[in-house]
């Protein structure tokens, strides 16, 4: 086996050595977290100047709803993506936001519903499934999610096919990571297929009510240098590992 190879088999082992019990602290320090929340504040009142001068905005809309979410105001955040739709209804399948926003308004049902349009727009992006899977997990219990998984014809990049056969059950979180860790690919394409890996194994714990292992996983998704510095799908989805990390220590903290 290569250097490099037992180098990065090791750094697993010891990233679950390091993480057997509890996460870590929380990902982000109080000031970091203020700090975003800041500059999403700053957006979302940008965006309200700018709907209050054209009521019909679509970027605006796009804007404030993204702020909206960040801040953790899922329900604002699906008001201004339901609007983004009323104003251009050629979005109505391919609002992928719009789904996520409504798994964390708790309609998951309804979320559901917006995944399986996405499907109809994008028959691809296993992304997609996978959101869909975790709301009808969510609305349905795992037995029925696992029933309605999307088919797919068409190879995705990794390591989103991998996830699939997590969700599906013939594939463990640790042999994903043990493929991410082996596979001859570039640092930067290992650190990418790490974020995601660790942000939809993380989900996939939550939603199966293991928050232990959730919070361990999304940790490692939140701390990951990938996703913050890649484009605007991706930082959308470092957002997200970022919220449900912290919505899962503050309900820890009321229990």
């Amino acid at each position: 086996m290569r250097l490099q190879t037992c180098l990065a088999v090791l750094a697993i082992l010891l990233v679950r050595s390091a993480n057997a019990d509890d996460a870590p602290e929380a990902s982000l320090t109080v000031d970091q977290t203020a700090e975003l929340a800041k500059s999403f504040e700053k957006s979302l009142a940008d965006a309200k100047q700018a709907i209050e001068t054209n009521p019909k905005d679509l970027n605006a809309y796009s804007r404030r709803g993204d702020a909206n979410f960040f801040l953790g105001k899922f329900g604002d955040a699906v008001a201004d993506y339901d609007r983004m739709v009323e104003l251009d209804d050629t979005l109505a399948n391919s609002h992928w936001r719009r789904g996520i926003a409504l798994f964390y308004a708790g309609r998951h049902k309804d979320a559901a519903t917006q995944f399986e349009n996405y499907h109809s727009f994008d028959q691809v992006d296993r992304e997609n499934g996978i959101w869909r899977y975790l709301s009808q997990h969510k609305a349905y219990g795992q037995d029925k999610a696992r029933e309605g998984l999307l088919k797919y014809e068409k190879d995705d990049r990794e390591p989103f096919p991998s996830v699939y056969k997590l969700f599906a059950g013939t594939m463990t979180p640790e042999e994903i990571e043990e493929q991410i860790a082996t596979e001859k690919i570039s640092k930067d394409e290992r650190e990418k297929r790490a974020f995601y890996a660790h942000l939809y194994i993380g989900l996939n714990f939550a939603v199966e009510g293991d928050t232990k292992a959730a919070k361990r996983h999304l940790h490692l998704a939140t701390i990951n240098k990938w996703g913050p510095r890649a484009g605007y799908g991706p930082n959308y989805m470092w957002q997200v590992g970022r919220l449900h990390e912290q919505l899962l220590r503050a309900a820890s903290k009321t229990e």
